[in-house]
Order: C-alpha cells, then sequence, then structure tokens
C-alpha cells in the first residue's frame, strides 16, 4: 500500500490467485507498476458502460491487455479509450486491483510479487455498442468483479 491510496478491499487467499496470493482494491494514487491490465469506467447515473468479454461473452468494462513496453498502462489506456469514445479525450486513474502473489504458478499469467489491474474513467460517451449495467445495489451483476469494490457507490446518489 502507498502513502496516496485508499485500500477498499483485501481479499486474502483470492481464490483466483496462486495458494497464499492476496487480491488489493484501492482507490486513487498514480497508475502503479507493472500494470498488466487496463480497464474503462464509463458511468451514466448508477450505470456503467459494458461490453462482452472476446474469451467468454460476459459483459465487463471494455479491457485491454498492456505490452511490456507500457508499464504503467497508460498507452494502452488512451488506445482503448480512442477505440471505445472514437476520439482522444482526458483520462483519470480511479484505483487498481493488486495482485500480490509471492511465487508464480504455470497457470498464472502474471508478474510477481505484484500485479496491477488499473481502471480509469472519463466524461465521454462511448461510441460503440454496448450495454449500460447498474453499478449501484444487491442486485447488480458487476458485484462478482475484481474491480467492484473500487467503483460501488459510483453516480450513486
Amino acid at each position: 500500500m502507498r502513502p496516496d491510496e485508499t485500500l477498499v478491499q483485501v481479499t486474502k487467499n483470492a481464490p483466483w490467485l496462486p495458494a497464499g496470493g492476496r487480491a488489493e482494491a484501492f482507490r486513487g494514487g498514480i497508475p502503479p507498476h507493472p500494470m498488466s491490465m487496463v480497464r474503462l469506467l464509463l458511468v451514466r447515473g448508477d450505470e456503467a458502460f459494458c461490453v462482452p468479454r472476446p474469451e467468454s461473452g460476459r459483459l465487463d468494462l471494455p479491457t485491454r491487455i498492456t505490452g511490456e513496453d507500457d508499464p504503467t498502462g497508460l498507452q494502452t489506456v488512451a488506445t482503448l479509450a480512442h477505440d471505445v469514445i472514437g476520439a482522444l479525450c482526458d483520462l483519470t486513474f480511479v484505483g487498481a486491483v493488486r495482485n500480490v502473489v509471492a511465487t508464480g504458478t504455470a497457470d498464472y499469467a502474471w508478474p510477481t510479487p505484484e500485479a496491477h489491474f488499473g481502471l480509469w474513467t472519463t466524461a465521454a460517451d462511448p461510441a460503440i455498442e454496448g450495454e449500460w449495467l447498474t453499478i449501484a445495489g444487491e442486485a447488480s451483476s458487476l458485484r462478482e468483479k475484481h474491480w467492484y469494490p473500487i467503483v460501488a457507490g459510483v453516480g450513486a446518489g
């Protein structure tokens, strides 16, 4: 945890990580590295813009994996935002999920001991097809996402 980050949830022995791994969801700070994946959070009231994931078809925030040449994800998220919005736009880093894994395994594709999965937002509207899903409430289908604790309550009220 860095001083400019606000920790919102820690999942010890996270079932999606190798044994003993934990996931730390935090808001704020600056984009940490290595950034393994970036997501674009577009909010309209209590809803977030989602698109089907290529590998599963399940709805999620627009997402892109970063390359080794983009350790903070800034280039990757700018390209993702341009692809989704259709124009250049100002982006604000919201927070990230930090996977903390002492030793990787054959089926764990991310860097160790830390890998980051960041969220950025902008006020722009999407120019591609997608669906607006509710963020707020117990019924939100987005509650299962690892990034959900970072955005819970965004746009609510």
